[in-house]
């Protein structure tokens, strides 16, 4: 990531201190299991290694250790098939896209270099279209027979690209409308927000308070 952000040796501190504050977010609410993508792990390390450190130092069980849960699909390739999906990065697909949006997508996305002709045998291997049918395609016998089609040639990347936008599009459609039938009630959402706000706040001020009494500052 400091490659990528061109940081190179003026690193800024928030770069350093972000760690800190997503480890304050799970500490925060006692947390003991986090839903993350495996580039999170190392995040959820030093997170239970400050646990660790506070607990030991100030002899207290304050903090509670958490453990990751990772999904099936722990990580996503980005469409251009560069480190992984990403807002920042726009390569990403979005539960707001329309279905036009997901198909145009796909239509870009990295696929094999080397299957220049319809006739020609593709490659399974760094395929990004095939990573993103394996997890999102529920047909899987159908699945096999196309990769087993496409790897001894015949099968074109756009019919390929097609059966993903199809699969992609039955699944985020449904979450896309539900989202827009929110989006037309701001009052509702405002209330959500206000009521998980101070559920939020409660549990974080008592976590804290038992943090300032473990140090002994819940005098000041």
């Amino acid at each position: 990531e400091i490659k990528q952000k061109g940081f190179e040796r003026r690193i800024p501190v928030g770069f350093l201190t972000y760690p800190i504050s997503q480890a304050a977010d799970v500490v925060a609410f006692k947390t003991t299991h986090v839903p993350v993508g495996d580039d999170q792990l190392p995040m959820l390390e030093l997170c239970n290694e400050i646990v660790d450190s506070f607990n030991r130092t100030y002899n207290t069980d304050v903090l509670r250790r958490c453990v990751p849960i990772l999904s099936q699909c722990s990580r996503l390739p980005g469409l251009d098939g560069k480190a992984k999906m990403s807002k920042s990065l726009g390569n990403a697909i979005y539960l707001a896209d329309t279905n036009e949006e997901i198909a145009r997508k796909v239509s870009r996305m990295y696929t094999d270099p080397k299957h220049v002709r319809v006739e020609d045998p593709g490659h399974l291997e760094g395929n990004v279209v095939f990573d993103y049918l394996e997890h999102f395609d529920r047909d899987r016998s159908g699945l096999e027979e196309l990769k087993a089609a496409y790897t001894q040639g015949g099968v074109a990347d756009s019919l390929v690209k097609r059966r993903l936008a199809n699969a992609l599009i039955d699944l985020i459609e449904p979450i896309r409308r539900r989202r827009e039938e929110l989006q037309k009630d701001p009052a509702y959402l405002e209330e959500v927000l206000k009521e998980g706000t101070a559920r939020a706040r409660n549990i974080a001020g008592t976590t804290l308070h038992e943090i300032r009494s473990a140090i002994g500052i819940d005098r000041f």
